[in-house]
């Protein structure tokens, strides 16, 4: 199981960027993914999960940020928008230990993780 997360970069407040997690080794679309951050000195929180075209969302990024699937490419995607500052962070995707699991902001839900990829916000 593979996960590579990619998009990250610097980026002026109200800004947008769009983060890539590009998924191998399991069946595409039976598991829930989820993105999470991590920002320093905090703990890692979930940030969306999408499960069988349903997406969920943080109430913290709930209207700015989107999250999509490409069936094709095995990959999903994180577009944020009306980026704050308050959203640097490292962000990671990471796929649910279960083909049952259903959406979690729970860590422990999910087993296999991206490396993360940095995202940061000037004001």
């Amino acid at each position: 199981v593979q996960l590579v997360e990619s998009g990250g970069g610097l980026v002026q407040a109200g800004g947008s960027l769009r983060l890539s997690c590009a998924t191998s080794g399991f069946t595409f679309g039976a598991y829930a993914i989820g993105w999470f951050r991590q920002a320093p000195g905090k703990e890692r929180e979930g940030v969306s999960c999408i499960r069988s075209s349903s997406t969920y969302y943080a109430d913290s990024v709930k209207g700015r940020f989107a999250m999509s699937s490409d069936n094709v490419k095995n990959t999903v995607y994180l577009q944020m928008n009306s980026l704050k500052p308050e959203d640097t962070a490292v962000y990671y995707c990471a796929r649910a230990r279960s083909t049952y699991a259903s959406c979690s902001y729970s860590r422990s839900a999910f087993g296999s993780w991206g490396q993360g990829t940095q995202v940061t916000v000037s004001s």
